[in-house]
Parts: structure tokens; C-alpha cells; sequence
């Protein structure tokens, strides 16, 4: 594609591309034109081993005939319903059978298009909730430093990634953040949980005694943290900030729109670590990224308390156009078929050692200066290159593309999360081409 021709690349021009350097990919285009198991076509021909499961979505692999199959026939059947004041069987069959396997019993489902709606749809129900049971004052929301929730303005609010913030102006307000709980110095190589930071929970309780507890809401964290670069948990942290949230009244949100749907080696995050949310937030594996779709999950007590007020009152006036769209819950039960015929929600802990160790084989690889991995999740970090942070981790990738696999990167961080059927010599050749991209880098 370096060759393409002018004419060529005019075409490229209309498509104002998300989280991409334009100028920088349209000289150098990598597009993707068909996909089966675990492998991508590239328009030149290749076949691209699929290293992050789309973007974190593609849990049971790409081309699943029975998705596609009930994508079509949905279609045929009925495109569309509205859900304002209307239903369809579909959307209350597919949060019947989430239900069935809800994150910690969190069995009331709000259906939404995608991971960052999730965000600002949990939050929102955070806020009705404090206002229904007398709680008013609960109007600020705690997110932390770090921290990935989306694009809407909830999420970049709560969200700590500061390229995603700085362009935005002052965001909502009454928004305020725990500190992250990457530390590499003490953590670094940890082959188990990292075994410092737990302390770092104690941030929730710093700013309740700077903002008052009758003034906090909800704080959010990811479990586990995806797109800053694969962030563990440190050991009791997940237990100690739920034990504070509690004691002070405030709701406790997990987002789980990358580690749901069996990618940690559990159905969810809230069960591998045993610490019980009141909001989920869901999406990617939800239809295994064949369709837009999101779900907030949320427990019987905060449901229950909107549930007020005479019956032919709205109970929270929220909600998209596209909320439990037919097509996409048609893709959502063929998904959860999938994933229960073939035991995807837990193989991820039946294969994690071996991913482990082929990741921490990369320990002594050139530049690297910590490996993480939790479930079928690694990360890989690297050095940065004085003066220029983030070129050596954007190097790695386009080698990598360059050489048959589809990583992602953050800054100089490798993100990996393949498919959940990825097998052992997929994981191996994931390793080898990896390792050489390393090797090549200065």
C-alpha cells in the first residue's frame, strides 16, 4: 500500500478516522477486508493472526455462522422496534438470560449501544438512585487517574487518560479522582497479582473527607484497567474500596466492557475477584463485536429504588434510540450460545499459564521493563525513547502488522487480549513475532 497512487488515496480522505494519527495512516494505509477464526485478511493478501480480539470485542473468534445466521434472519423479520413505551420478545429474552449469569446476582439489565453509553448510563442511574432514597447532596462522581470509561462526556469526566480530557474544556463538574495503582518499582515481573497498592483504596477516603461522603454519588474503576496498558489490581484493593464505598453510602461501578464475558478466565471480573459491584458496565464480548451493543447490570437494591411514584410514571427518564435493538439482541443470544457450547467464559483460565509463560519469556526481550497478565489479557512495557514517548511502542506495531499479527498499543505499553480460542501455537507465534519487533527496535 505504500506505493498507492494518488488517485488512490483520495479515496481515503472522507473518513475522518477515531483514535487514529490521520495524515500519518493515510500515507501508509493497513486495512482489514475479511476475517475467519482468528486470523484477519489484509487487502494485499495476508493473513493477520487477530492479537486483540478486534479491539478487546471478538471473544469467541471472527465469522461465527450461527451470529451471522440470526443476525439475518432477525433482519428479515424485524429491523427495528422502538423501546420507548414499547418492547419486543428479544430484548426481554436476552436480559433474561444475562440475568442468568449477571456479575455477582446484579440481575436488573439497562440495554444501551456500546461501552461508553454503558458509562454515562451507570452513572446517570447513580445519580437517580442517591436522589431516590432521600440523598440528594450525591451529586460528584469519583473516577481515577488512568482510567479508560469511554467518550461520552460522563466518561471523559470520570475518565483519567489526559489526551482524552486536555481538548475538552472543563468536562462535568463535581469530578474528582483516585490515584492510579501502576508501580512499576515495587510491581514490576509480578507473576501473580502485583503485591503493593492495596493502601492506594484509601484515596476514596482522603476525598470524602475532603468533599463530605453526602456529596459523593458513585466512583467508577475498571477491575481491570484495558486500554492505559493492562492494569492489575493490587492484592485486597477491589476488597478495600468496596469495604470504604460502603461504609460512606457511595455506589461502587465496575467497568467491565473489556474484562466481561469470560476474557479474565470467569464470566466477569466481579466474580474472578470475588468483590460485588452495584453498577456493571458492559459491551464489546456482549455480541462478540458483531453489532453496537452495551448493558448496564444493575443489583435488585438500586433498581428497586426507582421502582417509586405512581405506576404510570416514567421511573428514569433515560435511554437510546437503539436500547435493546432487535438485530443486536438477536446477535447477543447467538453469543451467549456460543460462549456457553463451547465453554468460552472460563477457558481463559485453562490456557492462562501457558499464556503467562510465553508473555514472561519476553522478560529479558530488548527494552522491556515489565510483563503483566491476568486471564487471556498481557501487557508488555517498554521503555520510552528519549525525547520521543510512544515511538517505540507505535514501531512494535506497524513490525508487527508488517509480519502477520495484530497488536495494540498504548503509548509504549503492548496490549494483547486474542481471542478466547486461541490456541497454544497461535500463542507461541504471537511470542516470536513480538520478540523480533523488540529486537528490531533501538
Amino acid at each position: 500500500m505504500d506505493g498507492q497512487s494518488g488517485s488512490n488515496r483520495a479515496h481515503l480522505d472522507a473518513y475522518w478516522m477515531p483514535f487514529t494519527a490521520n495524515r500519518q495512516f493515510k500515507q501508509a494505509p493497513r486495512q482489514l477486508v475479511a476475517a475467519q477464526g482468528m486470523y484477519y485478511t489484509s487487502d494485499d493478501g495476508r493473513r493477520i493472526l487477530d492479537g486483540t480480539s478486534g479491539l478487546w470485542c471478538v471473544n469467541a473468534g471472527h465469522g461465527r455462522e450461527e451470529i451471522a445466521d440470526a443476525v439475518a434472519h432477525q433482519l428479515r423479520t424485524m429491523d427495528y422496534a422502538p423501546s420507548f413505551q414499547m418492547g419486543h420478545p428479544l430484548a426481554f429474552q436476552f436480559a433474561e438470560r444475562l440475568a442468568e449469569i449477571a456479575p455477582g446476582g446484579l440481575d436488573r439489565v439497562f440495554f444501551t449501544g456500546s461501552g461508553s453509553e454503558s458509562v454515562d448510563t451507570a452513572l446517570k442511574i447513580a445519580l437517580a438512585y442517591q436522589r431516590a432514597i432521600g440523598q440528594g447532596t450525591r451529586t460528584r462522581l469519583i473516577g481515577r487517574e488512568r482510567g479508560y470509561h469511554g467518550v461520552g462526556f460522563g466518561g471523559i469526566s470520570v475518565g483519567g487518560l489526559i489526551n482524552n480530557r486536555r481538548t475538552f474544556g472543563p468536562l462535568l463538574t463535581g469530578v474528582d479522582h483516585l490515584r492510579h495503582t501502576h508501580d512499576i518499582a515495587r510491581n514490576a515481573f509480578s507473576r501473580d497479582l502485583p503485591g503493593y497498592g492495596a493502601e492506594l483504596a484509601d484515596d476514596l477516603e482522603r476525598l470524602v473527607q475532603l468533599h463530605g461522603a453526602e456529596t459523593i454519588a458513585a466512583v467508577i474503576v475498571e477491575p481491570v484497567a484495558g486500554s492505559t496498558g493492562v492494569l492489575l489490581p493490587p492484592k485486597g484493593y477491589l476488597e478495600r474500596l468496596r469495604a470504604i464505598a460502603t461504609r460512606h453510602g457511595i455506589l461502587l461501578i465496575f467497568d467491565e466492557v473489556i474484562t466481561g464475558f469470560g476474557r479474565l478466565g470467569a464470566p466477569f471480573a466481579t466474580d474472578l475477584f470475588g468483590v460485588v459491584p452495584d453498577l456493571v458496565t458492559t459491551a464489546k464480548g456482549l455480541t462478540n463485536g458483531a453489532l453496537p451493543m452495551g448493558a448496564v447490570f444493575a443489583s435488585r437494591a438500586v433498581h428497586d429504588a426507582l421502582m417509586i411514584g405512581p405506576e404510570p410514571a416514567i421511573e428514569l427518564f433515560h435511554g437510546y434510540t437503539y436500547s435493546g435493538h432487535p438485530v443486536a439482541c438477536a446477535a447477543g443470544l447467538a453469543t451467549l450460545d456460543i460462549y456457553a457450547s463451547e465453554g468460552l467464559m472460563t477457558r481463559a483460565s485453562t490456557i492462562a499459564q501457558c499464556w503467562q509463560d510465553a508473555l514472561f519469556s519476553l522478560r529479558s526481550a530488548p527494552h522491556v521493563i515489565d510483563v503483566r497478565t491476568i486471564g487471556l489479557v498481557g501487557g508488555i512495557e517498554i521503555a520510552p525513547r528519549e525525547g520521543a514517548p510512544g515511538s517505540r511502542g507505535y514501531e512494535a506495531f506497524v513490525d508487527c502488522f508488517a509480519r502477520g499479527l495484530l497488536v495494540r498499543v498504548t503509548g509504549d505499553i503492548i496490549a494483547l487480549s486474542p481471542p478466547l480460542i486461541v490456541d497454544e501455537k497461535e500463542i507461541g507465534m504471537i511470542v516470536e513475532t513480538i520478540g523480533d519487533a523488540l529486537r528490531r527496535l533501538d
